[in-house]
């Protein structure tokens, strides 16, 4: 099994510990694993992003464009941003909810998810658009929009793991007093 996933998103989106989630789950299965992030502006809300991969003969975490099996967008923007890395027949989840760019608000430039989810639409034959705020609302947590993803990634197929993976990465790397919480969003829509 190879796997080629790039997680991208806005900082404070949980992009990175997706990654991270990822990774110990595909560890514990003996699957190596090679990752590398971009967060220099993570807290700023600016665009963070992972390249993960996944198998055997893996000899660098970057994702040639073009190549990547999957691709989790925690905003619409930056999953148009990083389309060209998704191979043809490619899967995609992606949130609904837009998270305006610092240089956006700054320069008065209106920025509607709708348009850059019409794009994805257009562009992208295997695209899951998951409702963030109606999952979050169910949830009752804005704040697990990560584990959502996940948990939609994990039953598109293309993560190449399953859902007790996750969960058993969870609780090794999520505190304990956030578990029922998080397991509820990873299983949620199933």
């Amino acid at each position: 099994m190879h796997k080629d996933i790039i997680l991208c998103g806005v900082g404070g989106q949980g992009t990175v510990l997706a990654s991270r989630l990822i990774s110990a789950a595909a560890m514990a299965r003996d699957i190596p694993v090679m990752s590398a992030e971009t967060i220099g502006m993570a807290q700023r809300g600016g665009s963070v992003f992972s390249h993960l991969r996944m198998g055997d003969g893996i000899y660098s975490p970057m994702i040639a464009r073009g190549e990547a099996d999957l691709i989790i967008g925690f905003e619409p923007g930056e999953a148009v941003r990083l389309l060209p890395f998704l191979k043809p027949g490619g899967q995609m989840i992606v949130s609904d909810r837009a998270v305006m760019p610092v240089t956006a608000s700054l320069s008065g430039t209106e920025y509607q998810a709708q348009d850059m989810l019409d794009y994805l639409s257009a562009h992208v034959a295997d695209l899951r658009v998951i409702d963030a705020e109606r999952a979050m609302r169910e949830i009752g947590s804005p704040k697990v929009l990560n584990l959502i993803l996940l948990g939609a990634a994990v039953r598109g197929g293309a993560l190449g793991l399953d859902e007790a993976d996750l969960e058993a990465a969870v609780r090794s790397r999520i505190p304990q007093k956030f578990h029922e919480l998080n397991l509820r969003a990873l299983a949620w829509a199933k």
